[in-house]
């Protein structure tokens, strides 16, 4: 039984499968056409790992670099509610892999991004790392190769826990002392840099010059070699069968399997057994590609803000967000609304309290009180939320829900705009709608007025 938590550090980035169907070829190159396609992202590197430790009952904390722009904000709504995470600063734009698959299979695979983790660790998260490794049940070091391994490197020289380190040729040499060093093959001859030797005998071999505990070289479909210090290396095919189209996540999930026994006590030839035959069901029923977030049940439907921010950024979407008085709500409204709904996958309306309008309408305003104005803004379809700020301007209310696209209705442009240095920040666009002529507030109350 695991008591204490697992903690990941690692690389994350961002995977995104673009399926469909392939029926015909491109008529201008020899290539195939993928219709009908449509979506789904999921964490990846570290934070797969992170997640399918997650899935196995334990504790997971996730200690990686997050970048502030739309695939990082992504990650980060997509391992809320699923791990915990500690954010550490990355320089440069979110690694992203798009796949575009066609019946279950990859066909092209496209990376953008440059991000690395900042070098420069400030005293507050050195000390949450260290407080972290000791409480531990086990630390799982899963590189990708892009620097969090090598700034999070000397905390864990001792950590007195332990320690899985899954390799990556473009990482550092796994610290001497570590109790399970996991590459794949080809990593494996990498890192041993004799690339005529069995698997077995770079298991060894790898053994003494990393002066590891133990070493097992995954082999895929066969399994792993295991080979421990002072020992012979041992075979370990899986149980099953692993004959699935797609591998990818296959070594997280068996270095994460093998670091969640090791946690609950398992010997690390157990360990490796446990992680082998994991990973082969993991490939066995479709591998990464089968990791959603889960959506919310009907009924669960989430109506504040924040939750609508969140579970827009966990399943990849764009979020749209408008404000205003919304004083006697009329059509110019109603088609300002539907037509901010229509740039994005969620709406959410910031609407100034009543305080808020009387400072900017004057001490006649506002018609409607604000329990009104948001429930009658809650019944539009196009609207999946509302929130109330207090201030003169929407500025705080943006900060925090960090809309991919803020709109607003008028003859503004978005220079003109108080709020738009915000949203640029916060790594959105201003986008200006114009509205429905003859229709405003001000013009029904004047009316309302002369007719009495």
């Amino acid at each position: 039984m695991i008591t204490r938590p697992i903690v990941v550090i690692g690389d994350t980035l961002l995977d995104v499968d673009v399926e469909g169907d392939a029926e015909r070829l491109c008529p201008d190159a020899p290539v195939p056409v993928v219709a009908g396609s449509h979506e789904h992202r999921r964490p990846g590197g570290a934070g797969l790992a992170a997640v399918l430790a997650a899935e196995g009952g334990a504790e997971v904390v996730l200690v990686a670099a997050f970048g502030d722009d739309h695939p990082g904000r992504c990650l980060l709504g997509l391992l809320s509610g699923r791990v915990e995470v500690v954010r550490l600063p990355l320089q440069g734009t979110t690694i992203t892999k798009t796949r575009v698959r066609a019946r279950g299979q990859t066909m092209l695979r496209i990376d953008t991004g440059d991000g690395r983790a900042d070098p420069a660790l400030d005293a507050r998260r050195a000390g949450q790392v260290e407080s972290l490794l000791r409480g531990a049940g086990a630390v799982l070091v899963s590189d990708y190769g892009r620097g969090v391994s090598e700034v999070l490197g000397p905390f864990l020289r001792g950590a007195g826990v332990p320690l899985v380190w899954d390799p990556h040729p473009r990482g550092p040499l796994p610290l001497p002392g570590c109790t399970l060093v996991t590459p794949s093959e080809s990593e494996a001859r990498t890192l041993s840099a004799q690339p005529r030797l069995s698997p077995d005998r770079m298991a060894r071999h790898l053994v003494r010059t990393l002066r590891a505990e133990a070493v097992a070289v995954t082999l895929g479909g066969e399994g792993a070699v295991l080979a421990r210090r002072g020992g012979r290396s041992t075979r370990m095919p899986p149980p099953v069968c692993s004959a699935g189209p797609d591998a990818c996540g296959a070594g997280d999930r068996f270095s994460g399997a093998a670091a969640l026994a090791l946690a609950s006590g398992a010997p690390v030839e157990e360990a490796v057994g446990i992680g082998v035959a994991e990973a082969a069901r993991f490939v066995e029923n479709g591998g990464a590609a089968t990791v959603r977030t889960p959506a919310p049940a009907p009924g669960d439907r989430p109506r504040t803000a924040p939750e609508v921010a969140e579970v827009v950024r966990a399943t990849g979407g764009r979020l749209i967000a408008t404000g205003g008085c919304f004083d006697l709500l009329h059509a110019g409204h109603v088609s300002l609304l539907r037509r901010a709904r229509a740039l994005g996958d969620a709406l959410i309306v910031c609407v100034n309290s009543d305080a808020s309008v009387r400072r900017l309408k004057g001490p006649g305003r506002p018609v409607v009180g604000q329990r009104d104005r948001v429930e009658v803004l809650r019944a539009l379809q196009c609207v999946d939320a509302v929130a109330v700020f207090d201030e003169d301007t929407p500025v705080a209310m943006i900060e925090r829900l960090r809309p991919d696209v803020w709109v607003k209705g008028g003859d503004y442009t978005a220079l003109d705009l108080p709020e738009a240095e915000t949203v640029r920040r916060t790594g959105g666009e201003s986008v200006i709608l114009p509205l429905v002529s003859g229709r405003s507030t001000t013009n029904l109350i004047a009316a309302a007025r002369a007719a009495r």
